[in-house]
């Protein structure tokens, strides 16, 4: 989608909207063929080619302490392009903090770590940067034992400013805020354009598993059970091929003035809604009110034994929304189908525009029918989908059987997991360190958690 981010370089070398936009479709083509690295093999939309830490100096995690000489806390703190390997695996515990990632140009590569892999647990990453690429980790914030409404934790999120970031193949349950998000300050700037630069942009968030949001917990507003919010303004959004479960809401919810494309994802046991936008008039006192845009293409939803009637696709609140939705596929608790093609919306004053022509897919994205979304997301999704832990294990055979629910704490579904410590020295040679994947060809798979 070409949007408001132009005007803004456009303007710094005194060109014209028009002639803006005629230098970006001339270089169309160029982009379309793009030979830059990709940050890995598959990385897919606006942040594809991210060169995260490659490069840089590698930094070894060593120890499971929350911080300290060897600890991921050390690590991802270390100035400089870097890339975090993993000689310790188990369960790094954050005592129920926030760990806020501030250097730019990191790669974390979860899947070095042997086996049973890395799990952080009481806590979960804020990424205040650019140039960030997350794959293969596992983030179970959970309650802490905390009082009700004391206090809340995303998995993953991204705040103002942060771009070119790809979270891919990670496992986010039991945040008591999002499992999964995309923040911004709403207005940082003096006009729309300045808005959507300083926003979190350039994101990807593919192949995740996003569950088990807690619902009636320790966030202040009570309910919370929520799967990603991608804030105001926030754009050149991917969300594609993940697994949302049991979350109450935000599979995912755009909030005003966000663009980004929804494709090809498994939401399974929403509450009350699935997929969402809404611009809050209360929030945008005394601002014009933003454009969003959504494509909403190839997604599956099936109900499950938490979801109320609900709408695949509401669309509510203020303002103007793009919207081009195609081929999603709805199911409910015995199996009736539906394809839903424009979605549901309200009755509030929202201005919608039904895109009548599909906009080009985002980089390295190929679009798969519905009816094959299933299978490929059941197949491919999570932390070391090649070795699951067996939190990931029993969502996953849950949504297949069509079981689980929406919880209010961890220790519905067995507690914080215990996995013993296990080391490994990490070997520079046996890995292509640009793209940091295995020179075999294939991960090593540890013995099965019992």
């Amino acid at each position: 989608m070409f949007h408001d981010r132009f005007p803004t370089w456009a303007r710094a070398r005194g060109l014209s909207r028009g002639l803006a936009v005629l230098l970006v479709l001339a270089m169309a083509p160029v982009l379309a063929t793009d030979t830059r690295p990709l940050a890995f093999p598959g990385a897919q939309g606006a942040a594809a080619h991210t060169p995260g830490g490659r490069g840089g100096k590698i930094v070894r995690v060593t120890t499971l302490a929350a911080d300290g000489p060897g600890s991921f806390k050390e690590a991802v703190s270390t100035k400089g392009p870097r890339i975090v390997v993993f000689e310790v695996g188990g369960v790094i515990d954050l005592g129920m903090k926030e760990l806020r990632i501030d250097e730019p140009f990191l790669t974390i590569a979860g899947q070095t770590a042997p086996h049973p892999g890395v799990t952080i647990i009481k806590g979960g990453l804020t990424i205040a940067t650019h140039d960030v690429v997350i794959r293969h980790l596992r983030i179970r914030p959970g309650d802490g034992g905390l009082p009700k409404r004391s206090g809340d934790i995303d998995a993953i999120t991204t705040v103002r400013g942060a771009h070119d970031v790809i979270v891919d193949h990670c496992s986010l349950t039991w945040a008591t805020d999002e499992n999964l998000s995309a923040s911004s300050t709403r207005f940082h700037g003096e006009n729309e354009a300045e808005w959507m630069a300083n926003a979190s942009r350039r994101i990807t968030y593919s192949n995740n598993i996003v569950a088990e949001g807690l619902a009636n917990s320790i966030h202040a507003k009570g309910e919370h059970s929520k799967g990603s919010l991608i804030h105001d303004h926030v754009n050149d959004v991917l969300i594609v091929g993940n697994l949302y479960a049991h979350n109450y809401e935000r599979s995912p919810l755009f909030k005003g003035g966000a663009r980004g494309q929804v494709i090809n994802n498994l939401i399974y046991n929403p509450g009350q809604r699935a997929i969402h936008y809404n611009l809050i008039a209360e929030e945008w006192l005394g601002h014009p009110y933003s454009k969003g845009q959504m494509v909403v293409r190839g997604n599956v939803m099936r109900a499950g034994r938490s979801t109320e009637p609900l709408a695949f696709l509401m669309i509510g609140g203020s303002g103007d929304l793009d919207l081009y939705a195609q081929d999603n596929l709805v199911v409910d608790r015995i199996g009736n189908q539906s394809i839903q093609e424009t979605g549901s919306y309200t009755t509030a004053p929202v201005k919608l525009n039904r895109v009548k022509t599909a906009p080009a897919l985002p980089f390295g994205v190929a679009l798969l029918p519905s009816a094959q979304v299933q299978d490929a997301v059941i197949e491919n999704v999570g932390a070391t989908p090649w070795n699951r832990d067996l939190i990931d294990r029993r969502i996953v055979a849950d949504v297949i059987e069509g079981r689980g629910e929406i919880i209010d704490s961890q220790e519905q579904v067995g507690g914080y997991p215990q996995y013993r410590e296990a080391r490994k020295p990490f070997v520079e040679s046996e890995w292509n360190l640009d793209v940091m994947e295995p020179k075999s060809g294939s991960y090593p798979r540890g013995e099965p958690l019992r």
